[in-house]
């Protein structure tokens, strides 16, 4: 009698213990380098819509959008952060994505906020604009980042190619790491400001300026690319340099339409409530732009279902 009360407390436990784990969902997001913007907005995002029994939520470093998109077309992430260009044309089989098969199951969590365009160059290289760079040891990142396809939209702008460059294809925090050793002139970087890689080597003294990107091309490239916006770094974003001129391009998070509706719901919810709000202004300066009313902004592509609901039901989407 004693054997089948301990057999059905041993049942019980187990079953239990099944329907806990079944109730645990997780739900990676993947975001960029470590040194960059997306890889700590990430981790305060993780952080503040993970439930305890419900909703398990990682950040994991990446090579960026284009790595985030694949990665949730394969099934390897169920979420990830994207630049807004980047995810539209993953859905659209346009611009870097022509001649691939759309991520037609692509949908949107949220815009997050504005990531500007950074071209940090080393003082003493002698490069006052874009047009500068030509020949010089520039970093355009790695592949797989929007950061490399940014870059060589705005060298077009300025009738130049990788090939005009001595090109490198390296992390941010590798290419402040050369520029800090004279290895390197310049490296691109989209994200949001204060970026890490670029505020280390400012408080460092390492000798860095922002090139502008303004005037004739930066118009081009806003009327090529909608997605372009007209943008400020302001000055003491980084430690000592002055408000430079630049262009951005939105930050999304992206999933897709077969991750769970009631999940994405309880998600965005969560990140959107009075706790939520007040983690992610304090977390980070991007932090304060992560809110209901600039999370259907420029939309490129559908929302999912459960990030529907919710801002239909706050009245932020109609």
């Amino acid at each position: 009698m004693k054997l089948f009360r301990r057999i059905l407390i041993a049942a019980g436990a187990l079953a239990l213990a099944a329907t806990a784990a079944q109730a645990q969902q997780f739900f990676r997001i993947g975001t960029g380098g470590t040194a960059g913007t997306y890889y700590p907005v990430g981790g305060m995002v993780a952080n503040v819509i993970s439930q305890p029994g419900k909703i398990s939520a990682t950040a994991q470093a990446s090579a960026g959008s284009v790595a985030n998109v694949n990665a949730i077309a394969s099934g390897a992430a169920e979420s990830g952060f994207s630049q807004a260009d980047v995810a539209t044309w993953a859905y659209t089989a346009t611009g870097v994505w022509q001649g691939r098969p759309a991520v037609s199951g692509l949908r949107l969590i949220a815009n997050l906020y504005p990531e500007s365009v950074h071209i940090v160059a080393r003082k003493g290289a002698g490069i006052r604009s874009v047009a500068d760079l030509k020949g010089k040891r520039v970093a355009l990142d790695e592949p797989g980042s929007g950061t490399l396809i940014n870059a060589r939209s705005i060298l077009a702008a300025y009738g130049l190619k990788d090939a005009d460059l001595r090109a490198e294809y390296i992390k941010p925090n590798q290419a402040g790491d050369k520029l800090k050793d004279g290895a390197l002139d310049a490296f691109f970087f989209t994200g949001g400001a204060p970026a890490g890689a670029i505020a280390e080597l400012a408080s460092a003294g390492a000798g860095i300026e922002l090139v502008p990107i303004d005037g004739p091309q930066a118009d081009a490239i806003r009327k090529a690319s909608g997605f372009f916006a007209p943008d400020v770094i302001p000055a003491d974003t980084y430690k000592g340099l002055p408000a430079v001129r630049t262009l951005s391009v939105g930050a999304q998070w992206v999933t897709s339409d077969k991750a769970d509706a009631n999940l994405v719901y309880e998600i965005v919810k969560k990140l959107y409530s009075a706790d939520g709000q007040k983690a992610m202004g304090a977390g980070h300066a991007k932090g304060k732009f992560i809110t209901k009313e600039n999370a259907v902004e420029g939309a490129g592509i559908p929302f999912h279902a459960g990030a529907e609901r919710f801002y239909k039901e706050v009245g932020v989407l109609k």
